[in-house]
């Protein structure tokens, strides 16, 4: 089993990404999974008379790709989430391809916790959700493999 990073292995700097292009049947799988069913997401016919004019993709689902960026890659497995912040910029639409983007930008070895910034950029490399994540990676004794 592949194990994440260490406080002491992780560097101020460290980056990771993740991208994917989201397609309707990602959104509706999500509604399906979350319950969220807001006509926003999921009926063009009420989203085309909104400000934003079509469908939009679940904030919370863009916010997922972080989640894979912080559980898969930096600090990666074993790693647990200890809070998130974020600010939705732009909307994601379907079809739009997001890069979730995290770097570390502090670390306590003493607490184990690292602070990393987290984003979303869509293909135009605009920023579409911006924010910050606070991580405790695994412990050295965590090391053993399966």
């Amino acid at each position: 089993m592949i194990m994440g990073k260490t406080c002491k292995e992780i560097s101020v700097g460290d980056k990771a990404e993740f991208s994917k292009s989201i397609t309707d049947a990602d959104i509706i799988m999500f509604a399906g999974v979350t319950g969220d069913m807001n006509p926003v997401h999921i009926n063009q016919e009420f989203a085309k008379n909104t400000v934003f004019g079509k469908r939009i993709v679940h904030g919370i689902l863009s916010i997922g790709f972080i989640s894979n960026v912080l559980g898969t890659q930096l600090p990666g497995p074993g790693a647990v989430y200890i809070g998130q912040t974020c600010q939705f910029l732009k909307p994601v639409y379907i079809g739009d391809t997001i890069t979730a983007k995290v770097e570390v930008i502090a670390k306590d070895e003493d607490l184990n916790r690292v602070w990393l910034r987290t984003y979303c950029t869509n293909q135009r490399e605009q920023i579409v959700i911006d924010g910050e994540a606070i991580m405790m990676p695994r412990k050295e004794k965590d090391k053993k493999t399966a």
